[in-house]
This record gives structure tokens, C-alpha cells and sequence, in this order.
């Protein structure tokens, strides 16, 4: 058996070599008879490296432009550079006054690692309460920067303030410049990145809060976003435009976007859990924030003084019609709508054309009329579907999605392979369309351009040249009154808002901070606001003593508060959520012994005066010391 064995082993062995030199010899014929491609004529290679300079040219240029326009426009509207260091910081405002803070106390400490640990374990931010201030409010810009600002020598050449917003202006013109390629690689002109700058720019109010808070995380974050996308767009188009590729096999162009989800997935696998987990299960520093979205989406009803107050913010509220009129008036909003229609229908009737099995052409042609069939089209139709349902729920996201409406749009607009698609649908013969596509792709957004150009330029060059003035004259004599005359080891109670602007300009310790993402400070500040509710005086000395305040400051403007939407005002929500305002058939007040804290106390009557000692008033600030010796006769 072992003899016979022997002989059928070797042929069988002889028969895999044979069939493999086949398939080695089948694999060369094929690379033979494969079409080498030839290469292009030098006129052609100049005019794409033409092409791209210009385009790269006009994408940096563009981004620096816009920089140095935010510059200019911040000089004009607060007098930057003839100011003073604190009245320069108190243009940062609200949460913004925290950020820039932490970039101060990073410049003071001794050491970065030094540094880096008093911020991971500060105790002298809020009275009683140790955090760790990188993590919860993500300094990790501000750390790059005291860390940029140090090693680079700048020190010894600008100031930090100017250092910081600077870095902040420069990743704005990285923003831009983002946008810029974005378009250009769709839409394949880089007039398409033009108009996309010029829209974004005229649209600042709805694309940008630069210009009012400059630290916020977004501007820091957005820019990162944009370069993001920028790549993935390259990516999807460079590596996945299959009808584009040297005899591709059908099924390539399912199988490489199947490949895509699965990288997308891969990467952002482990936060897309970590959102999901905070969003879904309960966790002390994110149950306030299910409650939210509960009571925003009619789900529940609440009293809550912080659930309200976060509804009223204009922020977290849906759009209103002002912000769809300032898109259609800037021409936007309807040239949007048309791209997005016809990439979305076009993007579905590749979609069902392969589910019913019909074959479609390896190679497609401007003829072809099939803008819906590339991949980076697909992602964007996709993303910014999803970005604006957010938007047209909740307001502050329109910063995430008019920017890419902004690049959306104008990469429609340029492209002619948009114009065919329409041509084919509507079966246009009178004139030839293809060449009608590509005349559209010019003239349509030069059309645009000057309209644009007519209409806002010179509005724009008036922002530059006119003069305004940020003028607070009280808040600059209160942080001056407080780093003459307050005890270092004074606590302030407050307003977070105004409690920000204390920290950054006089360094002093509050009770309180603009921080919504943590359970104890939100009941913090609920329970500070309360001086302007109708408590008694006994009630308000005890809350505020339970935090160690040592000063209480009251704010005329939140007191006598008239202009906010009727039961949005703070004393409003306090009356609700203490019960003295019954809301059914219509408002009625219910009985309270007592008045509203912040008019009483300035009477100086007792009870109050025996808990609270005026030591200093302007037009819009009372300051308070809270006595520490109590008489409790009435």
C-alpha cells in the first residue's frame, strides 16, 4: 500500500505545481495585456500644479485673512491695546473668565509639573470644595498654551493675554482654511473654497461665537473638527471613488464602504461607548442632564430651578425665525436646500438602483449625471442631516452645522456634475448639457460672489473702521474695591457669572462657578440665587454660611431684571420653584411673609442689617459682609 501511496502523492503534488504555473502564468498575461497607463504631457502637469498653488495659495491666504480680521475687529470693538489689564479681562465673560483664569495661574506656578498639580487639585477656586479643574472643565488648551508661551520665549515679546488670543485667532484662520479644502475637494475648484470663506464670514453671527467669548472650548475644538473632515473627505475620494480606477471588479465600491464604516467605527468605537454609557446610564455628573432633555422633549414636567433656567437659555432653545432670515437674506439657506435635495436624491436613486440588482458603470462620466454616487458625498448628505436635526432642536449646535451648510452649498453650486444631475433628470436637449453644466459652475457663484461682494463688503469695512467701546466702569471700580479692601482669605458669594469674573481679575475664592457638567455646583448655584428670591434673611444667612462666604454681592440687574421672556427671569424661576407662583389657569401669586431678599436688604432694616453690613455700592453692585456676630432680635 505504502508503494502505491507514493506514486499518487508525487502526481498530485506535480498537479499543484502545474495548476499554480497556470495561475502564475494567467496572472502575467493578464499584467501583460493590462493597458500601462501613459503619462501625461508636461502642459498638463503644469496646469494641475498651477491648479493646486493657486488653490493652496487662496485656501492660506483666505485663513489668514480672516485672522487677522478677527484681530482687527476685536481691537475696534473693546480698545484692546489702550486698556488696562483688568479691563481687558473683564471683557472675558461667564465661563470664559474660568478658562483664561487657569492660563494666568499655569504663567504663575513655579514649574508646569507644579502647575499641572495645583490644577488637578484646586482648593482655592470654590470654598469647600477640592477639584480637579483640568479634567472637568478640559484645560488641556490652556496648558498647551502657558506651556507654548513659556518655551517659546514669548514672554519676553508679548504680553500673555495677547499670546493666548492669538493662538485662538490663528486656529479660527485654520478653521476656515479647513472649510476651504473641504469644498474644493468636493466640488474640485477652489472657487468653491471662495465662497464658502465668504458666506462663513458674513454669516459670523450663526457660524461663530468668537467675536463675544474667545475661550470657549469650541473655538479651540471646531478647527480640529474641520481638519478632520477635511481628511476624511480626501480620503473618501482619493481611495473610493472606485467608478474612477486600472478594470475594477464590481462589488469593490460596496466593499470599500463597508471597509470605511468599519475604520469609523474602529476609531471612535471607545467614545462612542463612553457617550452612550453617560448618556444612558446614570452617573452623578450627568443626571441633571437627562433631566434636561426629558423636560425639553415634553417628557416630563419640573419645578426645578435648574432645569428651567437651562430651557430659557437662548442657547439650548430651537432656532428662531431671525436665524433662518439672516441665512436666506445672505442667499445661503436656498442654494443649501437645492444642493442638499439633489445630492440626496441622487444619492438614494443609486441606492435603490443597486438593490434591485441593476448594473451601473464601472467608470462614470460628467455625462453620467450621478453626483450621488461618490462616497464623500454620501458621508456629507449624511453628516449634515444629522448635524442640522440637532441644530433645529437645539440652538448653540448651529455653530457645529452652518459652517458646513456654509461648505456645503458652495461646493453644490460649483460643481457641474450637480448641474448634470439636475440636466438629466429634467432631460434638458435644447442646449448641449454638459457644457451648460459647466458654464453654471462658473457663472452661478460668480454671480453669487459679486452679489455678496455688493452687499456685505462694504458693511464689513464699516465694522472695521468704526469705533466702539466696551465700557463697565462699575465692574472695574467693584474689582478694584475688592483687591484693595477684601481680605485675601475673603469668599464671595454671587452670581456664577460675576463669581467667573471675580476669580480671573482679583483671584479671590467663590462659592460658586458658570459650570453646568457638575451635580454640586449647579445645587450650589441654585442655592446662591436664592438672594433673590422672597427667603427670609435668617434662611439666605444660613445658606451662605454653609459655604463660608464671607461677602454676599447682589446685582441690580438680575434684582430689577424686566427684559427677559416673561417666567424666564431668575426671580421668576425662583418663585416657581419655592412655590410663590402658581402656574395653571393663569399666574397667581401665593402668600409670602416675606419680600424678595435683594430689595429688602437694601433698606437697611432689621432683621437685615442685623445679618448683613453694606460695605460698599455703586450703580450696579451692593457688597455685603456677613456678620459673623449675629443679634437675632426682630
Amino acid at each position: 500500500m505504502a508503494e502505491e501511496e507514493g506514486p499518487t502523492v508525487e502526481l498530485r503534488q506535480r498537479r499543484k505545481l502545474k495548476s499554480s504555473e497556470n495561475k502564475e502564468s494567467a496572472k502575467e498575461e493578464k499584467i501583460r495585456d493590462t493597458p500601462m497607463p501613459e503619462r501625461a504631457p508636461k502642459h498638463v502637469l503644469f496646469q494641475r500644479f498651477a491648479k493646486i498653488f493657486i488653490g493652496c495659495l487662496a485656501a492660506v491666504t483666505s485663513g489668514m485673512m480672516y485672522a487677522l480680521y478677527l484681530s482687527a475687529y476685536h481691537e475696534r470693538k473693546f480698545w484692546f491695546s489702550n486698556r488696562q489689564e483688568l479691563e481687558r479681562e473683564i471683557t472675558f465673560q461667564g465661563d470664559s473668565a474660568i478658562y483664561y483664569s487657569y492660563y494666568k495661574d499655569m504663567l504663575k506656578a513655579p514649574s508646569f509639573e507644579r502647575g499641572v498639580y495645583e490644577l488637578t487639585h484646586n482648593n482655592k477656586t470654590v470654598s469647600l470644595k477640592t477639584i480637579n479643574a483640568v479634567q472637568q472643565m478640559s484645560l488641556y488648551p490652556e496648558l498647551i498654551a502657558s506651556v507654548l508661551y513659556q518655551a517659546t520665549g514669548s514672554n519676553e515679546i508679548i504680553e500673555p493675554v495677547y499670546f493666548y488670543i492669538g493662538i485662538v485667532f490663528g486656529l479660527q484662520g485654520i478653521y476656515v482654511t479647513a472649510l476651504f479644502v473641504t469644498s474644493w475637494l468636493m466640488s474640485g475648484t477652489w472657487l468653491a473654497g471662495m465662497l464658502t470663506v465668504a458666506w462663513f464670514i458674513i454669516n459670523r453671527v450663526d457660524t461663530t461665537r468668537i467675536e463675544y467669548s474667545i475661550p470657549l472650548r469650541e473655538n479651540w475644538a471646531l478647527p480640529y473638527f474641520a481638519c478632520q473632515i477635511a481628511a476624511l473627505t480626501g480620503y473618501l475620494k482619493s481611495n473610493l471613488n472606485t467608478y474612477g480606477e486600472l478594470n475594477v471588479k464590481k462589488g469593490t465600491f460596496i466593499a470599500k464602504i463597508m471597509k470605511v464604516i468599519n475604520f469609523y467605527l474602529v476609531c471612535t468605537l471607545t467614545v462612542t461607548l463612553n457617550i452612550i454609557m453617560k448618556m444612558f446610564v446614570p452617573h452623578k455628573e450627568n443626571g441633571h442632564m437627562l433631566k434636561f432633555l426629558e423636560v425639553k422633549f415634553g417628557l416630563n414636567m419640573t419645578k426645578n430651578f435648574t432645569m428651567n433656567w437651562l430651557l430659557c437659555q437662548e442657547s439650548l432653545q430651537a432656532p428662531s425665525q431671525d436665524f433662518f432670515l439672516r441665512l436666506t437674506q445672505s442667499s445661503l439657506l436656498p442654494f443649501y436646500v437645492l444642493v442638499l435635495i439633489i445630492c440626496f436624491l441622487s444619492m438614494m436613486q443609486v441606492i435603490f438602483r443597486r438593490i434591485n440588482g441593476k448594473s451601473l458603470k464601472e467608470t462614470i462620466t460628467l455625462e453620467d449625471g450621478r453626483i450621488g454616487g461618490r462616497p464623500e458625498i454620501i458621508y456629507h448628505v449624511i453628516h449634515t442631516i444629522l448635524l442640522g436635526s440637532l441644530a433645529m432642536v437645539i440652538e448653540g449646535l448651529k455653530y457645529l452645522w452652518t459652517p458646513y451648510v456654509c461648505m456645503l452649498a458652495a461646493f453644490g453650486v460649483c460643481s457641474p456634475e450637480l448641474w448634470m444631475t439636475l440636466f438629466k433628470w429634467l432631460r434638458l436637449r435644447t442646449v448641449h448639457p454638459v457644457l451648460l453644466a459647466l458654464i453654471l459652475s462658473m457663472a452661478v457663484p460668480t454671480i453669487i460672489g459679486l452679489s455678496l461682494w455688493k452687499e456685505f463688503f462694504p458693511r464689513l469695512m464699516t465694522e472695521l473702521m468704526e469705533l466702539q467701546e466696551f465700557y463697565d466702569p462699575d465692574t472695574v471700580e467693584l474689582m478694584t474695591w475688592i483687591k484693595r479692601q477684601a481680605p485675601v482669605a475673603a469668599v464671595f458669594a454671587g452670581s456664577p457669572q460675576l463669581m467667573g469674573a471675580i476669580k480671573l481679575c482679583t483671584g479671590w475664592m467663590v462659592t460658586s462657578l458658570p459650570l453646568y457638567n457638575d451635580d454640586d455646583l449647579l445645587k450650589r448655584n441654585e442655592n446662591i440665587y436664592q438672594i433673590y428670591s422672597k427667603r427670609s434673611a435668617e434662611d439666605i444667612y444660613k445658606i451662605l454660611t454653609s459655604y463660608k462666604a464671607n461677602y454676599l454681592i447682589v446685582e441690580d440687574a438680575i434684582c430689577n431684571e424686566v427684559g427677559t421672556m416673561r417666567g424666564c427671569r431668575v426671580k421668576d424661576l425662583l418663585d416657581i420653584a419655592n412655590g410663590h407662583v402658581v402656574c395653571e389657569e393663569g399666574d397667581k401669586l401665593t402668600y409670602s411673609k416675606y419680600g424678595r431678599f435683594c430689595h429688602e436688604v437694601k433698606i437697611n432694616y432689621s432683621p437685615y442689617v442685623n445679618y448683613f453690613t453694606r460695605v460698599y455700592w455703586n450703580r450696579s453692585y451692593f457688597v455685603y459682609k456677613i456678620n459673623t456676630v449675629i443679634s437675632f432680635q426682630s
